[in-house]
């Protein structure tokens, strides 16, 4: 997905076992974010049902920009809200765990 659909939230159809699913994206959702398909996985073995398919989520970030689009990105760069600031549920284990510790 792009920046942009990523930044403001949209919606995209994802392929599926049984065709295509269409899928909320939230504002905000970063890179490498995981989300559940219920149901939606490979039928399970000796049992009923199917099982979860999973939905990584990438981000592309174009190679070349623009005159137009390096000036609006330019203007972003400075932004508090742009800078990185994940909170402590977006860090991983260990990096929590030497924060508790300094």
């Amino acid at each position: 997905m792009s920046f942009p659909e990523a930044a403001l939230g949209s919606s995209v159809e994802v392929p599926t076992l049984e065709g295509k699913a269409k899928i909320k994206i939230e504002a905000g959702t970063q890179s490498g974010k995981i989300l559940r398909l219920k149901n939606k996985g490979l039928p399970t073995i000796n049992r009923y049902g199917r099982g979860d398919l999973l939905v990584s989520i990438s981000v592309w970030v174009p190679r070349s920009l623009s005159k137009n689009e390096k000036e609006m990105l330019e203007g972003l760069l400075h932004s508090e809200n742009f800078k990185p600031n994940p909170s402590s549920k977006d860090r991983g284990f260990f990096d929590r765990m030497k924060e508790y510790f300094q």
